[in-house]
């Protein structure tokens, strides 16, 4: 039985490709490991898979700021190298698949010293601190972007698009709307701040919902633990994050505000949802989310506000002229050409594996 081995992790963007590429290794017969970090949301999303096999290490955050826990989380990722290492020599498997985060780091290096090929999958434009210390351990490095490769060396890219989970594109937009007790008389508007949730967002967005609930029926996943019950009403619904239900939610929506995370942009040009993004700043970020939006603006896919400046007026503006040209959004979204990345990474792995 051939075995393959999948890591990332620390957000769900980090978890949704390799998400879409179990079932199919599944389906072929292939036995499934994850490895993530002990507590992280990659353990509650990979870890109720059926038939695939968690194992938790011991995790330290890549931080580009000064913290006090910079001093203590390089002797957690050296714990974690060793975990990695040995778990690895003891489970053998054919090859190792990446999507990044800095749980993946110890993981690649393990699977590097146990000569496991590995493949790397990167979902922004320039590579994240993650991947950059893991592609020199790597066979190969599927992008989203083209103009990825040019932050590469050693003829490692490989271009194969943005991977789209199938499930996603199977959402009914009545069944969305039942679930949140709507009508099919308003518009929907889906707000997604990331699975840890969106602070400065929320706030904005819940300080105007009794102007915004006039036009819309709102949808908003708002991370762990930012559920507030005092501010339910007709008309909005909040959760902490949803599975199962998302491609249903998203097949409702008529308009979308999010962060700019490669994987959900993607999808939701995938399925024509019109956007208004608003990347992390870069007081918070590396600047890849503002990267992706700026790419996406500049093929008319969505409207972008930066975080510097959100306030309750502009983001009234941005999502009714958004609301106003959602047609033209969509119309440009058809024009866009979307491969079968999905099929493209998973030939790419097996490729890699046999060698």
């Amino acid at each position: 039985m051939k075995k393959i081995m999948f890591t990332g992790g620390g957000s769900a963007g980090h978890v949704t490709v390799n998400l879409a590429l179990i079932p199919r290794f599944q389906e072929e017969g292939w036995s499934v490991d994850y490895v993530g970090s002990e507590a992280g949301i990659e353990r509650q999303l990979a870890g109720s898979l059926p038939e695939v096999r968690y194992h938790g290490i011991a995790t330290g955050k890549l931080r580009r700021y000064f913290s006090w826990q910079n001093v203590k989380d390089p002797f957690k990722v050296v714990k974690g190298a060793f975990q990695a290492y040995n778990l690895i020599r003891k489970e053998k498997p054919d090859v190792l698949f990446s999507k990044g985060g800095f749980v993946s780091v110890p993981v690649v290096l393990g699977a590097w010293l146990n000569r496991v090929p590995v493949l790397l999958h990167e979902s922004d434009l320039t590579p994240g601190l993650a991947n950059k210390i893991a592609i020199r351990f790597a066979t190969g490095v599927c992008t989203t972007f083209p103009e990825t490769e040019a932050h590469m060396r050693g003829g490692k890219a490989h271009h194969v698009g943005a991977v789209i989970r199938e499930e996603l594109l199977q959402g009914d937009a009545a069944r969305g709307r039942a679930f949140c007790g709507f009508t099919a008389v308003r518009p929907v508007l889906l707000i997604m701040g990331g699975s840890l949730g969106a602070r400065r967002i929320n706030q904005t967005v819940r300080s105007l919902l009794d102007e915004l609930t006039k036009t819309f029926q709102i949808v908003h996943l708002c991370g762990k633990g930012n559920v507030d019950p005092s501010l339910e009403r007709p008309g909005y619904m909040q959760f902490e994050y949803v599975q199962q239900e998302l491609p249903d939610l998203v097949a409702s929506a008529d308009i979308v505000l999010s962060r700019a995370g490669s994987n959900s942009i993607f999808e939701f040009l995938a399925l024509r949802k019109p956007m208004l993004l608003i990347p992390l700043s870069r007081q918070q970020s590396r600047g890849d989310q503002i990267l992706n939006a700026k790419s996406f603006q500049a093929a008319g896919f969505c409207e972008v506000l930066e975080e510097e400046e959100l306030t309750e007026q502009a983001l009234l503006q941005k999502l009714s002229l958004l609301y106003e040209n959602r047609e033209q959004y969509k119309a440009n979204m058809r024009k866009s050409e979307m491969n079968d990345a999905l099929t493209a990474v998973f030939e790419l792995i097996k490729k890699t594996a046999s060698k």
